[in-house]
Protein backbone atom coordinates (compact mmCIF):
# COMPACT_ATOMS: atom_id res chain seq x y z
CA UNK A 1 0.00 0.00 0.00
CA UNK A 2 1.21 3.51 -0.82
CA UNK A 3 1.10 5.31 2.53
CA UNK A 4 1.47 8.69 0.78
CA UNK A 5 -2.05 8.46 -0.61
CA UNK A 6 -4.68 10.83 0.76
CA UNK A 7 -6.76 9.26 3.51
CA UNK A 8 -10.51 9.94 3.43
CA UNK A 9 -13.03 9.13 6.16
CA UNK A 10 -16.58 8.48 4.92
CA UNK A 11 -19.22 8.83 7.67
CA UNK A 12 -22.46 7.56 6.15
CA UNK A 13 -25.10 5.16 7.50
CA UNK A 14 -26.66 4.25 4.13
CA UNK A 15 -24.77 1.17 2.98
CA UNK A 16 -25.27 1.72 -0.76
CA UNK A 17 -24.00 5.30 -0.65
CA UNK A 18 -21.11 4.42 1.64
CA UNK A 19 -20.09 1.52 -0.61
CA UNK A 20 -20.43 3.65 -3.75
CA UNK A 21 -18.25 6.43 -2.34
CA UNK A 22 -15.67 3.94 -1.04
CA UNK A 23 -15.42 2.14 -4.39
CA UNK A 24 -15.07 5.35 -6.40
CA UNK A 25 -12.46 6.83 -4.10
CA UNK A 26 -10.39 3.65 -3.88
CA UNK A 27 -10.50 3.33 -7.67
CA UNK A 28 -8.92 6.77 -7.80
CA UNK A 29 -6.09 5.86 -5.42
CA UNK A 30 -7.43 7.27 -2.16
CA UNK A 31 -7.25 5.37 1.12
CA UNK A 32 -10.77 5.07 2.53
CA UNK A 33 -12.00 4.60 6.08
CA UNK A 34 -15.70 4.27 6.87
CA UNK A 35 -18.02 4.84 9.80
CA UNK A 36 -21.80 4.48 10.17
CA UNK A 37 -22.43 6.77 13.15
CA UNK A 38 -21.27 10.14 14.44
CA UNK A 39 -19.70 8.54 17.51
CA UNK A 40 -17.81 5.98 15.46
CA UNK A 41 -16.75 8.73 13.05
CA UNK A 42 -15.23 10.74 15.90
CA UNK A 43 -13.33 7.66 17.09
CA UNK A 44 -12.08 6.90 13.58
CA UNK A 45 -11.01 10.49 13.07
CA UNK A 46 -9.10 10.60 16.34
CA UNK A 47 -7.37 7.28 15.61
CA UNK A 48 -6.50 7.73 11.94
CA UNK A 49 -6.28 11.50 11.34
CA UNK A 50 -7.70 11.50 7.78
CA UNK A 51 -6.93 14.23 5.23
CA UNK A 52 -10.61 14.77 4.41
CA UNK A 53 -14.03 13.78 5.75
CA UNK A 54 -17.17 12.98 3.75
CA UNK A 55 -20.01 13.46 6.21
CA UNK A 56 -23.69 12.56 6.08
CA UNK A 57 -25.92 14.79 8.21
CA UNK A 58 -28.67 12.26 8.89
CA UNK A 59 -26.78 9.84 11.12
CA UNK A 60 -28.59 7.38 13.43
CA UNK A 61 -27.04 8.51 16.74
CA UNK A 62 -26.44 12.25 16.29
CA UNK A 63 -26.89 14.86 13.61
CA UNK A 64 -23.79 15.22 11.46
CA UNK A 65 -23.63 18.86 12.51
CA UNK A 66 -22.40 17.59 15.88
CA UNK A 67 -19.36 16.09 14.16
CA UNK A 68 -18.58 19.44 12.52
CA UNK A 69 -18.88 21.21 15.87
CA UNK A 70 -16.63 18.61 17.52
CA UNK A 71 -13.83 19.13 15.00
CA UNK A 72 -14.06 22.91 14.69
CA UNK A 73 -14.31 23.44 18.45
CA UNK A 74 -10.94 21.69 18.65
CA UNK A 75 -9.47 23.86 15.88
CA UNK A 76 -9.21 20.91 13.49
CA UNK A 77 -8.84 22.30 9.96
CA UNK A 78 -9.30 19.07 7.98
CA UNK A 79 -11.72 19.66 5.06
CA UNK A 80 -15.29 18.43 5.61
CA UNK A 81 -17.60 17.72 2.66
CA UNK A 82 -21.22 17.26 3.66
CA UNK A 83 -23.26 14.57 1.92
CA UNK A 84 -26.90 15.46 2.33
CA UNK A 85 -30.31 14.56 0.99
CA UNK A 86 -31.65 17.68 2.67
CA UNK A 87 -32.72 20.35 0.21
CA UNK A 88 -33.44 23.01 2.83
CA UNK A 89 -30.99 25.85 2.25
CA UNK A 90 -30.97 26.62 5.97
CA UNK A 91 -29.38 23.22 6.67
CA UNK A 92 -26.67 23.82 4.07
CA UNK A 93 -25.98 27.30 5.42
CA UNK A 94 -25.78 26.04 9.01
CA UNK A 95 -23.30 23.31 8.03
CA UNK A 96 -21.13 25.77 6.11
CA UNK A 97 -21.23 28.38 8.85
CA UNK A 98 -20.23 25.74 11.39
CA UNK A 99 -17.12 25.01 9.34
CA UNK A 100 -17.95 22.55 6.56
CA UNK A 101 -16.02 23.29 3.39
CA UNK A 102 -18.63 22.22 0.87
CA UNK A 103 -21.76 20.15 0.43
CA UNK A 104 -22.81 17.54 -2.12
CA UNK A 105 -26.53 16.93 -2.56
CA UNK A 106 -27.67 13.32 -2.88
CA UNK A 107 -27.87 11.66 -5.30
CA UNK A 108 -24.48 12.59 -6.73
CA UNK A 109 -22.37 11.29 -9.59
CA UNK A 110 -18.80 10.05 -9.77
CA UNK A 111 -17.48 13.15 -11.51
CA UNK A 112 -19.00 15.57 -9.00
CA UNK A 113 -17.74 13.61 -6.01
CA UNK A 114 -14.18 13.43 -7.30
CA UNK A 115 -14.11 17.09 -8.37
CA UNK A 116 -15.30 18.27 -4.94
CA UNK A 117 -12.78 16.03 -3.19
CA UNK A 118 -9.91 17.32 -5.34
CA UNK A 119 -10.94 20.93 -4.70
CA UNK A 120 -11.17 20.45 -0.94
CA UNK A 121 -7.78 18.74 -0.77
CA UNK A 122 -6.32 21.56 -2.84
CA UNK A 123 -7.62 24.06 -0.28
CA UNK A 124 -6.01 22.04 2.50
CA UNK A 125 -2.73 21.62 0.64
CA UNK A 126 -2.36 25.32 -0.05
CA UNK A 127 -3.77 26.40 3.31
CA UNK A 128 -6.86 27.96 1.80
CA UNK A 129 -5.13 29.69 -1.09
CA UNK A 130 -4.05 28.74 -4.59
CA UNK A 131 -1.04 30.98 -4.04
CA UNK A 132 1.89 30.25 -6.30
CA UNK A 133 5.53 30.72 -5.34
CA UNK A 134 5.53 34.12 -7.08
CA UNK A 135 2.79 35.43 -4.80
CA UNK A 136 0.03 35.22 -7.40
CA UNK A 137 -3.31 33.44 -7.70
CA UNK A 138 -4.18 32.16 -11.18
CA UNK A 139 -7.51 30.91 -12.48
CA UNK A 140 -7.81 30.49 -16.24
CA UNK A 141 -6.64 33.90 -17.53
CA UNK A 142 -7.43 35.69 -14.26
CA UNK A 143 -4.41 36.62 -12.12
CA UNK A 144 -4.42 38.21 -8.68
CA UNK A 145 -1.07 39.75 -7.81
CA UNK A 146 -1.33 40.03 -4.03
CA UNK A 147 1.86 42.01 -3.57
CA UNK A 148 0.94 44.67 -6.13
CA UNK A 149 -2.83 44.39 -5.44
CA UNK A 150 -3.50 44.18 -9.17
CA UNK A 151 -6.10 42.06 -10.99
CA UNK A 152 -5.53 41.13 -14.63
CA UNK A 153 -7.43 39.09 -17.19
CA UNK A 154 -5.45 37.93 -20.22
CA UNK A 155 -2.78 40.43 -19.21
CA UNK A 156 -5.14 43.41 -19.09
CA UNK A 157 -5.58 45.15 -15.74
CA UNK A 158 -9.11 45.21 -14.34
CA UNK A 159 -10.05 48.20 -12.19
CA UNK A 160 -11.93 47.14 -9.07
CA UNK A 161 -13.19 49.10 -6.09
CA UNK A 162 -11.63 48.26 -2.73
CA UNK A 163 -14.74 46.30 -1.73
CA UNK A 164 -14.81 44.33 -5.00
CA UNK A 165 -11.11 43.53 -4.60
CA UNK A 166 -11.64 42.38 -1.03
CA UNK A 167 -14.51 40.09 -2.06
CA UNK A 168 -12.49 38.51 -4.88
CA UNK A 169 -9.42 37.98 -2.70
CA UNK A 170 -11.54 36.44 0.06
CA UNK A 171 -13.05 33.94 -2.38
CA UNK A 172 -9.64 33.20 -3.91
CA UNK A 173 -8.11 32.46 -0.53
CA UNK A 174 -10.83 29.87 0.02
CA UNK A 175 -10.82 28.22 -3.40
CA UNK A 176 -13.13 25.21 -3.48
CA UNK A 177 -15.02 26.32 -0.35
CA UNK A 178 -18.53 27.75 -0.37
CA UNK A 179 -18.60 31.00 1.59
CA UNK A 180 -22.06 31.88 2.86
CA UNK A 181 -23.48 35.37 2.46
CA UNK A 182 -23.08 35.96 6.19
CA UNK A 183 -19.42 34.90 6.13
CA UNK A 184 -18.55 37.21 3.24
CA UNK A 185 -20.41 40.15 4.79
CA UNK A 186 -18.66 39.61 8.13
CA UNK A 187 -15.19 39.32 6.57
CA UNK A 188 -15.56 42.24 4.13
CA UNK A 189 -17.67 44.75 6.06
CA UNK A 190 -17.20 43.61 9.64
CA UNK A 191 -19.46 41.93 12.22
CA UNK A 192 -21.39 45.10 12.98
CA UNK A 193 -22.42 45.76 9.38
CA UNK A 194 -26.15 45.88 8.80
CA UNK A 195 -26.12 46.31 5.02
CA UNK A 196 -27.27 42.75 4.50
CA UNK A 197 -27.23 40.47 1.52
CA UNK A 198 -28.50 43.08 -0.94
CA UNK A 199 -25.32 45.15 -0.67
CA UNK A 200 -23.22 42.03 -1.21
CA UNK A 201 -25.28 41.05 -4.27
CA UNK A 202 -24.88 44.51 -5.81
CA UNK A 203 -21.11 44.45 -5.32
CA UNK A 204 -20.91 40.89 -6.62
CA UNK A 205 -22.90 41.79 -9.74
CA UNK A 206 -20.54 44.69 -10.43
CA UNK A 207 -17.49 42.50 -9.80
CA UNK A 208 -18.66 39.73 -12.11
CA UNK A 209 -19.48 42.27 -14.81
CA UNK A 210 -15.96 43.71 -14.61
CA UNK A 211 -14.56 40.19 -14.86
CA UNK A 212 -16.53 39.76 -18.07
CA UNK A 213 -18.98 37.22 -16.68
CA UNK A 214 -22.46 37.23 -18.13
CA UNK A 215 -25.54 36.04 -16.20
CA UNK A 216 -25.26 32.28 -15.77
CA UNK A 217 -21.55 32.26 -16.60
CA UNK A 218 -19.44 30.49 -13.97
CA UNK A 219 -15.96 30.93 -15.40
CA UNK A 220 -14.59 32.53 -12.24
CA UNK A 221 -17.30 32.80 -9.58
CA UNK A 222 -20.12 30.35 -8.89
CA UNK A 223 -23.33 31.55 -7.22
CA UNK A 224 -24.74 28.89 -4.89
CA UNK A 225 -28.31 30.26 -4.97
CA UNK A 226 -29.69 31.10 -1.56
CA UNK A 227 -26.45 30.04 0.14
CA UNK A 228 -23.38 32.00 -0.96
CA UNK A 229 -20.53 32.06 -3.46
CA UNK A 230 -17.45 30.03 -4.33
CA UNK A 231 -14.59 30.62 -6.71
CA UNK A 232 -14.33 28.12 -9.55
CA UNK A 233 -12.12 25.15 -8.69
CA UNK A 234 -10.68 24.51 -12.14
CA UNK A 235 -7.22 26.04 -12.34
CA UNK A 236 -4.49 26.01 -14.93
Amino acid sequence: MNNNRYKILVIEDENNIRSFAKAILEANDYQVLTAETCGNGIMMFSSHRPDLVLLDLGLPDKDGLEFIRFLRDRQEVVPILVLSARTNEADKIEALDLGANDYITKPFGTGELLARVRAALRVSRYNGSMLASDGKFTLHDLVIDYDRRIITIAGEEIKLTQTEYNILVLLARHTGKVLTYATIIREVWGPSDDGGVKKLQVNMANLRKKLGEKPGDNRYIINELGVGYRICEETH
